[in-house]
């Protein structure tokens, strides 16, 4: 049986009876790989009857990505881009920091408008890119970003210190491993009501399959939180969305789940929500996702699990952290 089909936008799928291959486009620049060497040479040739192509061998740069094999799998830099983007700054030759952001939460609200801001977007927009292969700066670059509408000089001393701790940190990157387990463990946390400007809180979660790290998010919530278990649970509902669209993408890749995924969140009002109706009186104004939330555990397709706040990995992503709790972090991802 031969069949092929679209999954998204850029990624298409090619079976051939039990042989699978995977093509991901992005204009011109294509990656395929596959489970089958002989079917993936047969690929070759068929686009290239048809196509103007040309077959690079092994993966190297992809995107301005650099693809680096190694005993355990793929390392994922973008060491190059990062350089650049410090020579665009012309900070090449700073001085390295140890984290990407202060803990001080303060914001200087009368600080006169950054006089460059055309520079300042330019900069964000680069370093929105690098979080491909940089999720431990995520955090910052969202905080940031908020505020590229009307930059202060304050703003743009923050850009520097982000850039500062790339100029030390500019050869990290993300290493894909070889994993036997097909497991999705989510981490999701929010700090509630962090920003001073409009006291909104950020959520943020982290995915893993297996040993990899495959999806981060760091935002701030839309709307203001009531309380600490409010943001916890809309963070908790936003890691659960992204759940259920990865077992989609994986079903569709054809990759067995063997257990329903584990989210891990640390504060227990919000866990004992997801499996308790009798909190739903008290949380009418977050029904929606304390309703979707509670179908998917009821219906076994996620577990929601307790973990201490010394190992929720997403505090990366909603707080600023002193260097110690911060490299660690870092570490485990």
């Amino acid at each position: 049986m031969i069949s092929c089909y679209l999954l998204v936008t850029s990624l298409f799928i090619f079976y051939v009876g039990a042989d699978i291959c995977y093509l991901l486009v992005y204009v011109d620049d294509i990656l395929l790989t596959g489970s089958n060497s002989l079917l993936l040479q047969c690929l070759i040739q068929l686009l290239s009857s048809e196509f103007k192509f040309c077959d690079l061998g092994s993966v190297h740069y992809f995107l301005g990505i650099k693809v680096q094999s190694t005993s355990m799998g793929l390392m994922l830099r973008q060491h190059k881009y990062t350089l650049d983007i410090l020579t665009r700054a012309s900070m090449l030759s700073c001085k390295p920091v140890d984290t990407p952001i202060s803990t001080s939460k303060a914001t200087i609200l009368l600080d006169p408008l950054f006089s460059d801001a055309t520079r300042f977007c330019q900069i964000m927009d680069a370093l929105q890119y690098l979080i491909f292969t940089r999720p431990n700066i995520c955090f910052a670059v969202n905080r940031v970003c908020q505020f590229m509408h009307a930059p202060t000089d304050s703003h743009w001393a923050a850009v520097k210190r982000i850039l500062r701790y790339l100029r030390g940190t500019a050869s990290y990157g993300l290493h894909i491993t070889r994993s036997t387990s097909f497991a999705l463990h989510d981490f999701t946390d929010a700090d509630w009501a962090g920003s001073v400007e409009d006291r909104k809180s950020t959520g943020g979660y982290f995915m893993f399959f297996g040993q990899m790290l495959i999806s981060w998010k760091s935002g701030k919530q839309r709307t203001v939180a009531h309380s600490y278990t409010e943001a916890e649970y809309k963070a908790l509902a936003d890691g659960t969305a992204e759940v259920i669209w990865l077992q989609y993408l994986l079903t569709d890749l054809q990759i067995p789940s063997a257990s329903a995924p584990i989210i891990w969140c640390d504060n227990l009002d919000a866990t004992y929500l997801s499996a308790n109706p009798v909190f739903h009186a008290r949380i009418k104004h977050v029904e929606v996702d304390y309703h979707f939330v509670r179908d998917k555990v009821a219906k076994k397709e996620i577990q929601i699990r307790f973990i201490s706040s010394r190992d929720q990995l997403a505090d990366v992503f909603t707080e600023p952290l002193i260097t110690s709790s911060f490299t660690a972090f870092r570490f485990k991802l």
